[in-house]
């Protein structure tokens, strides 16, 4: 049996896509509409106080195409805390007029891969800055979620500790490169989703995503042991826009 990687984790992540019904927003009084997007402006500074405390960490974008509309990315201590944010959202009565379109959930990861220093890990102020991050209010945003290949001769999990090591270290390099340019956060979503891994990145220049992308398509960790779900990429949504995104007079 191949040595299993072992994992530094974080704050556990929500991922909540929603579309929105559009055509009955419009048909609803501007005084309840109003009062909706009053409400979602209070859950998101409640949001903010969590966030400021450095208990949490939180995320919106508006999606471009029509898998969503907009995003939440949530971060938080407990998997207990994510439920209930969600089901505060989804009895609030911005909800009312949002259809759920994708959700994911997974958990902030390091690996041992990529071996750091010496000592306990979590009290590392590098490490403790990757595993309990403030999420950066980057113009865009890109997320998908990925698995590794375990397939015949193309079997990840059958490749020794050391080889895995050497493949992740050049995979490592090329990111390297787009540090300053695109912000990435790794979160781990064995047992608790689809895939294996949820890769959430931010940039000013939405197309550092795809020169990113396409360049670690050429490496060997990607090339033959890479599988990826949907992309979803998006705008910042600032909660000053939410009422102008809103809008529909």
């Amino acid at each position: 049996m191949s040595e299993a990687a072992q994992t530094l984790d974080g704050w556990y992540c929500l991922h909540d896509f929603r579309t929105i019904d559009w055509t009955t927003w419009k048909m609803t009084p501007s005084d309840e509409r109003q009062a909706a997007i009053n409400e979602f402006h209070g859950l998101v500074e409640k949001w903010n106080k969590t966030q400021a405390e450095q208990q949490g960490s939180h995320a919106l974008y508006t999606i471009v195409g029509q898998k969503a509309d907009f995003m939440m990315m949530i971060l938080r201590p407990t998997m207990e805390e994510l439920n209930e944010i969600e089901t505060e959202f989804n009895k609030s009565k911005l909800a009312e007029y949002t259809v759920p379109a994708h959700s994911y959930v997974s958990v902030v990861e390091l690996s041992n891969y990529l071996a750091g220093e010496g000592g306990d890990p979590y009290q590392n102020p590098h490490v403790r800055a990757r595993l309990y991050p403030e999420l950066p209010q980057a113009k865009h945003v890109c997320f998908y979620p990925m698995d590794k290949r375990r397939q015949g001769n193309d079997n990840w999990y059958m490749l020794s500790m050391e080889d895995r090591k050497k493949l992740m270290y050049s995979h490592g390099m090329i990111g390297r490169q787009y540090a300053g340019k695109v912000k990435q956060i790794i979160t781990g979503s064995v047992g608790f989703d689809d895939y294996e891994w949820g890769v959430t990145l931010f940039a000013d220049d939405v197309l550092q995503f795809k020169k990113l992308v396409y360049e670690m398509r050429f490496d060997e960790v990607s090339a033959r042991y890479g599988e990826f779900g949907a992309f979803f990429v998006g705008n910042l949504l600032d909660i000053d826009r939410v009422e102008s995104f809103l809008d529909v007079k």
